[in-house]
């Protein structure tokens, strides 16, 4: 294969200064045939670019301002803080035969996760993009998506296969840092990464507890002690259980302006949208060959562009909207603590993990309310609004959001009262799913620390149907499905006791789910000021959510499917296990069923034959299709896929 580097080009020498660029050097190292030269229907072959760039932000331009501890970084010559973001480009090779829409899929932990949700990719190669069979079913590529990542994350590493932003580091500035750990093993002594180094070992202190709700101890036979300045070696006390929490306090040193990772994104996608020089390789002709902009994100980027909305960055320096659309997926109503000193980009507070810790603080929902707790009157519109650059925003949750991420929040006001969500945000809710789970064709084991087998729901068909959606609607205003979460007012958001039937057999029950809590954070260990009411979504007598968006494994049933999974004995039962859901078969005929007292009607009661089930699975696909949840190339291989009695173990 014939592989271009293109030369640096120095923006700043091309662009009038009245421009304000940010983007101060876009240096493309490799531009290459993607898939192996893999053509995607009337859109064509595809090339990879790959390329830095470099951005320098004026502290003092208010829509810079809000970035944590900027105004204390290095400057360069101009006094301006500089940093470099890895980018990678996918794009039709003939730009014509795109359909002009820039779908940027922020990175989890550097990972590119839009190919494995929306083209079943596999890893590793849905990171690199160089063999036919790394594209997947081709999805994005046949509808003519250009494809931008870009490195956000300023605490990781720069490598193959994982995209990343080198910030300056602040020297001399040291202060207060928390780590919770929990190993899901016994082995002791056992080694933490700490996200920052410290600066002091004699300020390392451990605590340890069974769960959350317990009170921190300090047990003879636990210690801590540094190994180099970011790895701790735990010496673990008798007692407690491979699920056991431990907290790590410490004093850190040399913090990064992480915040810099939003105004990373905001600058390349407005640079590729808008900018007219050769330096942008979007160019076509006279002007990109994009004119609209989608940003999307799994989980920690999900919550990464709740908060990119929330601090006011879907404006760019010129006052335009950045993105067209938001499609946070999997954040529940978390946001991100990476834009504080010594964040923590890559931490996920987890059941039961603190539940009021910075990625879980007021504003949840879109719509602007007052907090009883911290006084503040605030929504994540609010910035977007008095800017006029509110984007379109499309919310996808697996269910599992709805127990573990305090989902409930998006839809209830502070209160626990029914709260409409704004004319330009939709929800949807994928029942009976996990927090992500990669295509595949077989039943995937339980793993050890979970009490029941492991839910494999993977849930690429509605996503696909939902971004065809979104991208109509920043198109041509076609509005979207209306939303399809669970509420209090329609009875299907109801407290967690009595929520799931407790009667299926292999199904146990507890009402286990995440809180929401205020906390003091200014002191070390936090201490709980008030908890704010959390929801979970209703049961049907199947075990399963009533509302939401149900995938045709769901619909058309032929076992239970849970978003919930409780931790095993002796790794912390009374938690949930982190990400997983949970998948109980129905009994195959009414005699077997009854021996084992399960109410829940069998599949041969259900369906006369395998013809009668397929015919359930192509009615049920035709009415999704007309509700615009399902696309009818998805209904044509689920139907495939129930002839063949795979439909759920494809997670389809």
């Amino acid at each position: 294969m014939r592989k271009t580097i293109t030369g640096v080009i120095a923006i700043a020498c091309v662009l009038p200064l009245a421009a304000r660029a940010e983007i101060v050097r876009f240096d493309i190292t490799e531009r290459v045939p993607a898939f192996a030269g893999r053509g995607f229907g009337t859109v064509g072959t595809y090339e990879r670019i790959t390329a830095r760039a470099t951005f320098a932000l004026n502290p003092a331009d208010d829509r810079n301002a809000v970035i944590t501890d900027l105004a204390l970084a290095p400057r360069n010559a101009d006094s301006k803080v500089e940093a470099i973001a890895d980018v990678v480009i996918l794009r039709p090779t003939d730009p014509t035969h795109g359909n002009g829409t820039l779908l940027l899929d922020v990175p989890n932990r550097g990972r590119k996760l839009a190919p494995q949700l929306f083209d079943d990719s596999a890893q590793p190669g849905a990171n690199i993009a160089d063999k036919a069979e790394d594209a997947g079913i081709g999805f994005l590529h046949r509808q003519g998506y250009t494809m931008v990542w870009v490195g956000w994350q300023g605490d990781i590493p720069s490598k193959p296969g994982q995209l990343a932003m080198s910030a300056p580091v602040i020297k001399n500035i040291a202060g207060p840092a928390r780590e919770e750990v929990i190993f899901d093993n016994t082995t002791s002594p056992a080694r933490a990464t700490l996200t920052w180094p410290a600066a002091d070992p004699a300020n390392l202190n451990v605590t340890v507890r069974a769960a959350w709700a317990n009170a921190r101890q300090t047990p003879p036979g636990l210690s801590a002690k540094l190994v180099d300045p970011t790895t701790v070696e735990i010496t673990r006390p008798d007692g407690f259980d491979a699920g056991a929490l431990y907290e790590i306090t410490y004093t850190a040193r040399d913090p990064v302006p992480l915040g810099m990772g939003f105004a990373a994104v905001r600058d390349v996608v407005s640079f590729l949208r808008h900018d007219e020089t050769p330096a942008n390789p979007l160019l076509d002709g006279l002007h990109p060959s994009v004119s609209r902009a989608i940003g999307f994100g799994v989980s920690q980027s999900g919550r990464f562009l709740r908060d990119f909305l929330y601090l006011g960055f879907n404006e760019d320096l010129q006052g335009r909207t950045v993105f067209d659309g938001l499609m946070p997926h999997v954040a529940g109503t978390r946001r991100m603590a990476t834009n504080v000193r010594f964040g923590q980009p890559g931490r996920n507070p987890r059941h039961m993990q603190d539940p009021a810790w910075q990625a879980d603080l007021f504003p949840f929902t879109y719509a602007t309310l007052s907090d009883p707790y911290s006084g503040e009157t605030d929504g994540l519109l609010r910035r977007c609004s008095l800017s006029a650059t509110c984007p379109k925003v499309m919310q996808t949750d697996s269910e599992h959001e709805w127990w573990a991420s305090h989902a409930s929040l998006l839809v209830t006001d502070l209160a626990g009262n029914h709260l409409d969500l704004p004319d330009n945000i939709r929800a949807y809710m994928i029942a009976g799913t996990p927090h992500f789970a990669e295509a595949a064709d077989v039943m995937k084991k339980g793993l050890p620390a979970m009490s029941l087998p492991q839910n494999p729901m993977h849930a690429g068909m509605p996503m696909r149907a939902l971004l065809t959606d979104l991208n109509a609607w920043i198109s041509d205003g076609t509005r979207p499905p209306a939303s399809r979460v669970p509420m209090r007012a329609h009875g299907t958001l109801v407290s967690a006791q009595g929520a799931v039937p407790t009667d299926i057999p292999g199904l146990p029950y507890a009402g286990i789910h995440t809180l929401a809590a205020f906390s003091d954070q200014s002191v070390l260990p936090p201490k709980e000021i008030g908890r704010y009411p959390v929801f979970v979504p209703k049961a049907d007598d199947d075990g399963m959510a009533i509302a939401g968006i149900r995938q045709l494994a769901l619909a058309v049933p032929r076992a239970t499917y849970t978003a919930w999974n409780p931790r095993a004995q002796g790794f912390g039962p009374t938690a949930l296990y982190p990400l997983q859901g949970a998948v109980v078969p129905f009994a195959p005929t009414e005699a077997a069923r009854k021996e084992v007292h399960d109410p829940r009607p069998s599949i041969a009661e259900r369906y006369a034959d395998d013809g009668a089930y397929v015919a359930a699975v192509k009615r049920e696909a035709a009415r999704q299709v007309a509700e615009r949840t399902l696309l009818p190339e998805d209904a044509e291989r689920a139907v495939e896929a129930a002839k063949q009695g795979k439909l759920a173990k494809l997670g389809l």
